[in-house]
């Protein structure tokens, strides 16, 4: 079975998830501020339950998927990040991993999702094996937005996620080193 790698940054630990990090994925998906751009519905703890079965999943059977974002310092769990490949029906989406990032109120505005996901996307260039990394942002979260374009992602096409307005954006496969 294959599992996430640890990636480590200045201020942080990608890690795989466990099942001690259940009450902390509880907590970041049930606060409305949190998922008032992802799907706009705080998740209940089934549902937290499930997702964490499918990013083991996800590592299993894609070999890639989602990490927590863990302060190196203090030990606390800051978030998500990673690639998913979640058959959302959207075309753009098909064959290329999607970048997604998720993180609790206090970790917002410190750089951490640009430093976490710069870990990710460099891990993805070496081992993803894909031409790019794509990621949907509802237009309205700024925030996401800054982040994804620090990162090298450009809008690729607005389009509609079920009934919600969604931005695709596209980052090409970084050259390797040499």
């Amino acid at each position: 079975m294959t599992t996430a790698p640890v990636l480590e940054t200045d201020r942080l630990i990608l890690r795989p998830h466990v099942l001690t990090d259940y009450p902390a994925c509880c907590a970041l998906w049930a606060d409305e501020r949190v998922v008032r751009h992802i799907g706009g519905v705080p998740q209940d703890a089934q549902a937290v339950w499930f997702r964490l079965l499918r990013y083991a999943g996800m590592w299993a059977m894609l070999g890639h998927g989602m990490w927590v974002v863990e302060d190196r310092a203090s030990g606390a769990v800051l978030g998500e990040a990673g690639l998913l490949t979640a058959a959302r029906g959207l075309p753009e989406l098909e064959a290329v991993p999607e970048a997604g990032w998720v993180l609790a109120p206090p970790a917002w505005g410190r750089g951490i999702a640009t430093e976490a996901m710069s870990a990710v996307l460099a891990w993805a260039d070496l081992h993803a094996g894909a031409p790019s990394v794509r990621c949907i942002i509802d237009p309205g979260n700024d925030g996401s937005i800054r982040v994804a374009e620090k990162l090298g992602f450009a809008p690729l096409v607005d389009t509609m996620l079920g009934d919600r307005p969604t931005r695709v954006f596209d980052r090409p496969r970084a050259a390797p080193p040499g």
